[in-house]
């Protein structure tokens, strides 16, 4: 099978909206949490949020090309034309070559509520505007990066909740190994309005640390009390390495295995079984042993449950089964760096996987892994893993990726250094 490489980037976060500023938060362990006061009036426990900059796209888009944009569509499209940008793939190009795009988007909450509270108000559903059909479906995202930026390949949209992303990275990278397409546009896109995460609020799983939102996510720490939401929007150009070595291009990382699992669980809780099987299925896909992996970007959200399972899948398989015999006859573990980016940027949910990608390669590009941040009493469950808490410089030349979505959805992906 071909073999896949990354040429381009782009994202657009409550860390940093270009690559630049993005890294040096990840290195100052530099969170983009704060709070939305007015909540507060719809019920809200949690006033948490990642605090992501709405972009101003009247100097960039036409009328037209805004209207059919919803709000995780106007986060993907800053992060679009910065991935093709950073590939040194102009319009020209798009227009005169195939390229497929496929984006992880499970919902888009805000358009769908405001269609049905203008039509309450006006009692006239052609007073909404031709543009809240296209805003309202999840495959708004696709389809508005297709139209606006000429991708004229496959088209897809995967829904997996926090998985959704990863899974659409790994989806683009199959139709590159097999042949259907030699370049693909792959991301992920999560909207961040008041409408976004109301029901996750009202099932208790949001921390309540309203006064103190830098510390309030914390992965791997006993005291952790809920996860944070967040959102924007992260894009990455995946390509044949044939074709972008023919083209120039340069390479920033190679998608050298994927693997996914479901739970057997009930929805809602987590299996540290099927995350371990996500794992193992990645290393089988990228032909690893545990050992080969230098960093582990973990899906670590700040919540009881999630944490503790993916603790134990970490342990098992990194620490456990990841035993080395030295030349001296001795039994020695290697056990690869550990981090949670989600401590600085909150969950970003459907775009998650996508963004910590583009966090982990940039760690690689730039020799450091970024800490966990406020981690002060650690979890039992968690003491075994080498969880980096303070920023460290190092080497990494293979990493793993989890994302578990809720419901019971789950996907890791390996990453090589180019």
């Amino acid at each position: 099978m071909r073999r896949v490489v990354v040429t381009g980037m782009g994202i657009w976060s409550c860390i940093g909206q270009d690559l630049q500023t993005v890294t040096e938060s990840l290195r100052q362990g530099r969170s983009g949490i704060g709070v939305r006061p007015e909540r507060k009036q719809l019920g809200y426990h949690s006033l948490l949020t990642g605090i992501v900059p709405r972009p101003d796209l009247k100097p960039l888009l036409d009328r037209r090309l805004r209207n059919a944009l919803s709000e995780e569509a106007e986060y993907a499209y800053m992060a679009t034309r910065e991935a093709l940008k950073n590939a040194c793939i102009d319009a020209d190009y798009c227009l005169q070559n195939e390229i497929g795009v496929v984006f992880g988007n499970d919902t888009s909450n805000g358009a769908v509520v405001d269609s049905y509270v203008g039509a309450k108000e006006s009692i006239d559903t052609f007073m909404l505007g031709s543009g809240m059909a296209f805003q309202a479906l999840t495959s708004n995202v696709a389809m508005n990066m297709a139209n606006i930026f000429h991708l004229r390949g496959a088209n897809f949209t995967t829904a997996s909740a926090c998985a959704s992303s990863a899974q659409a990275i790994a989806l683009a990278a199959m139709l590159i190994q097999f042949g259907q397409q030699s370049i693909m546009v792959a991301g992920g896109a999560q909207e961040t309005n008041d409408k976004s995460m109301i029901a996750f609020d009202g099932v208790n799983t949001l921390s309540k640390r309203n006064d103190d939102p830098i510390h309030a996510s914390r992965p791997f720490d006993k005291n952790r009390d809920g996860l944070i939401p967040s959102g924007g929007a992260a894009v990455l150009v995946l390509e044949d390495y044939e074709h972008a070595v023919a083209r120039g291009a340069t390479i920033y990382a190679e998608i050298a295995g994927f693997g996914f699992s479901q739970n057997e669980t009930p929805l809602g809780q987590p299996s540290s079984e099927s995350e371990y099987q996500a794992m193992i299925s990645a290393l089988q896909s990228a032909n690893l042993a545990p050992e080969n992996i230098d960093y582990v970007n973990a899906h670590a959200t700040s919540t009881i449950a999630g944490d503790i399972a993916e603790s134990k899948a970490l342990t098992r398989l990194f620490v456990k089964e990841n035993q080395i015999i030295n030349h001296k006859s001795e039994i020695i573990n290697r056990k690869p760096y550990v981090s949670s980016t989600k401590s600085m940027t909150g969950h970003e949910c459907w775009m998650a996987g996508a963004s910590e990608t583009i966090y982990t390669i940039l760690m690689m590009q730039h020799n450091f892994v970024a800490p966990s941040i406020n981690i002060e009493d650690i979890d039992d469950s968690a003491k075994e893993l080498n969880i980096v808490r303070t920023m460290q410089e190092a080497e990494i030349n293979t990493a793993l990726s989890n994302s578990f979505g809720f419901g019971g959805t789950n996907c890791s992906l390996i990453f090589k250094k180019w």
